[in-house]
């Protein structure tokens, strides 16, 4: 009990992370906000968003393969499928923003240029759809750990 104790507080704490760090992106990914420190800051903000996403990603793993229901339970879920499917999706929805914040950090390092509007305006918005679509990962583990809508 204490392993599965420690397991779902290792989860909890990193989806609350994952969270606050996306909502963090979201909030300084603003055209108006844009600045030499912020293009710094979403760097520095996007590498602890990917680092939670990778310990949800654990923590979520030795749950299933560690947690008091086993794995041939969890893998026989179609709403674990449903999650790990949405987290790759979300995953590489990230990949955008990752590599865009980098190269904004390189341009403001080689010429001292920040980005134009447009261009902060879609790297929010798929920001913004990772956050929203986030929003769903407890509400399926949620179902999948009170058993509704499993096998």
């Amino acid at each position: 009990m204490v392993l599965e104790t420690g397991l779902a507080i290792f989860h909890w704490l990193s989806i609350l992370t994952l969270v606050v760090f996306i909502s963090s992106e979201a909030a300084l990914c603003r055209v108006e906000w844009l600045n030499a420190a912020v293009v710094k800051r979403l760097q520095r903000v996007d590498l602890i968003y990917g680092i939670a996403a990778m310990a949800v990603l654990a923590s979520g793993l030795l749950r299933a393969f560690l947690g008091m229901k086993g794995s041939a339970w969890y893998w026989g879920q179609p709403l674990l499928h449903a999650k790990l499917t949405l987290f790759v999706v979300v995953g590489l929805m990230s990949i955008k923003p990752t590599l865009t914040f980098r190269r904004w950090g390189r341009q403001l390092a080689a010429d001292g240029r920040l980005p134009e509007a447009a261009e902060i305006a879609a790297t929010r918005r798929l920001v913004m759809i990772q956050a929203h679509l986030i929003l769903v990962f407890p509400i399926l583990g949620a179902l999948l750990a009170r058993g509704v809508l499993t096998r």
